[in-house]
């Protein structure tokens, strides 16, 4: 007989990095019979959900996507191969495949069963509609280049249903994913777009996500005769030059004006550059060395001023009725800060979970670029008070500058308050936010001391863990899953494992 779930377990995450934890997190809520909401935002503006966005508006997708496909039962897997699968990088192969699709001469139909074929096939054609009323050739078009048909149907879904949550729904249904035990939680509710910006210590401002975490030239569109977006470094943003039609001169970095852009899409008039165009190509292997360290995030407006969203109800929820919070693996910055900084996390967090746990990183990337155990805490510490600032106290962080085409912003900003507080100040913070550390004990991970972390009340756990396909420390499925059940069953801070990969201290 089975026994209602007791406890509950909240993971914050971004998308891919975390995906690879997934079955222990399912592992977990097995044998601590837990019910498990992840939270995940919505700011990605890179991939083929830039595309979506540019022409549609709506949320960033991507990592929802991501996270409800890897949740897909192993019995499904016709329809979890099909909803991540990928039209061709050729934008006209891609335009046909779509085709394919609805028509059902697609091959990735014949195992799916018919009710669910006709039902996916019904959403994709009523995106395809919502498509054919935007397109204006040849400057307003519409690239499927590399489209993932999860973002696709979940787009369409949305826009049939003008939920984003019912498209979640619908998906996960198709997929036969067990929301009873298993939820995905956008960190935001919305049927709008919500960029980020990253404020680096040196007063640089970086706009955009993707541009944060994965630097990349704009991608034009290849069918638009008239606008061609090129760069002689696909790594270099900086490096893109804009041909504005009707003559061959660039326009000055900086001065991209409505006119020069004839595409009418789903952007507002004067809005921020970078915002409105696609971020097709980009590379998550290559990590460019930012100018300084990241200071803070913040969430933007499309013209680029700084605004204060609230959390999603029902993730405000989850965490306050959780007898755990776990901070997953993933980019510090623009996985897990775009929804601690959400008005109403912090508290949230502060006063509900019992165990807040955060698994550190197998190893540092351009975010985190010589960062220390301790810095991955300030930061955490940092977002979530962020997050409890009244929306007065933070409009006196506001920066008012201006935007080149690379998303990158300089100028002089208001001092954060987070620069007026003491080290002992978030030292006796901390807590309330990280009770536990989980990290692996290698050298290419980030340096941990766990006398630092003790006297700032926070336990560490070390494990050893493996290395992978690209050289990078993984961690060791078996390992973690033991090391979060031991924290979730503990009664006293003196347990300890007697596996040799397990150590709490």
């Amino acid at each position: 007989m089975t026994t209602t779930p007791s406890r509950k377990i909240v993971v914050l995450s971004g998308g891919s990095a975390a995906n690879s934890l997934v079955d222990v997190f399912n592992e977990l809520i097995e044998k601590n019979n837990c019910t498990l909401s992840y939270i995940i935002p919505i700011s990605d503006n890179g991939g083929s959900s830039s595309e979506l966005i540019r022409v549609f508006g709506g949320p960033g997708i991507g990592d929802i996507r991501s996270r409800l496909v890897r949740l897909i039962p192993p019995t499904n897997a016709p329809i979890l191969h099909f909803f991540n699968h990928r039209l061709p990088s050729s934008s006209i192969d891609a335009s046909a495949e779509f085709l394919t699709l609805l028509d059902l001469t697609s091959s990735l139909y014949h195992p799916i069963p018919s009710p669910q074929a006709l039902l996916i096939r019904s959403i994709l054609s009523h995106l395809h509609l919502e498509i054919l009323k935007r397109i204006r050739p040849p400057s307003s078009t519409f690239n499927f280049q590399s489209a993932s048909i999860g973002n696709l149907f979940l787009t369409g879904a949305r826009l049939l249903t003008g939920s984003f949550e019912s498209a979640i729904y619908l998906l996960a249904i198709i997929g036969g994913v067990n929301e009873s035990r298993t939820a995905v939680l956008p960190a935001i509710v919305s049927n709008f777009t919500h960029h980020i910006s990253a404020g680096l210590t040196d007063g640089t401002i970086i706009t955009g996500q993707n541009a944060i975490s994965h630097p990349s030239a704009p991608t034009a569109l290849p069918e638009s005769p008239n606008v061609a977006i090129h760069s002689n470094n696909a790594q270099d943003p900086s490096a893109a030059v804009f041909h504005p039609p009707g003559g061959s001169e660039s326009a000055p970095h900086g001065h991209h004006s409505t006119a020069a852009y004839p595409i009418e899409d789903a952007t507002l008039p004067g809005s921020l550059p970078t915002l409105r165009e696609s971020q097709l190509q980009f590379s998550k292997s290559v990590d460019q060395p930012l100018s300084a360290p990241i200071e803070r995030i913040w969430y933007i407006n499309p013209y680029g001023q700084e605004m204060h969203p609230s959390a999603n109800p029902k993730a405000i929820a989850a965490i306050q009725s959780s007898d755990t919070i776990i901070y997953s693996i993933g980019s510090l910055y623009t996985s897990l800060a775009p929804s601690l900084i959400l008005r109403g996390v912090g508290t949230a967090i502060a006063t509900g979970p019992r165990f807040k746990v955060l698994i550190l990183n197998g190893s540092l990337d351009r975010e985190t670029g010589g960062f220390e155990a301790i810095d991955f805490v300030k930061a955490v510490v940092l977002c979530c008070e962020q997050s409890t600032q009244t929306q007065e106290a933070a409009a006196a962080a506001a920066i008012t500058t201006t935007s080149n085409s690379s998303g990158v912003i300089t100028g002089l900003a208001n001092p954060h308050p987070h620069h007026l507080q003491q080290q002992s100040q978030i030292q006796r913070r901390a807590r309330q936010f990280i009770t536990h550390l989980i990290y692996i004990d290698h050298p290419t991970a980030p340096r941990v001391d766990r006398e630092l972390l003790c006297a700032w009340g926070i336990e560490s756990v070390r494990l050893y863990g493996r290395k992978g396909e690209d050289g990078k420390m993984r961690y060791d499925e078996k390992a973690l899953t033991q090391a979060l059940g031991a924290i979730l069953g503990r009664r006293d801070g003196k347990e300890r494992s007697r596996r040799n990969t397990l150590e709490i201290g």
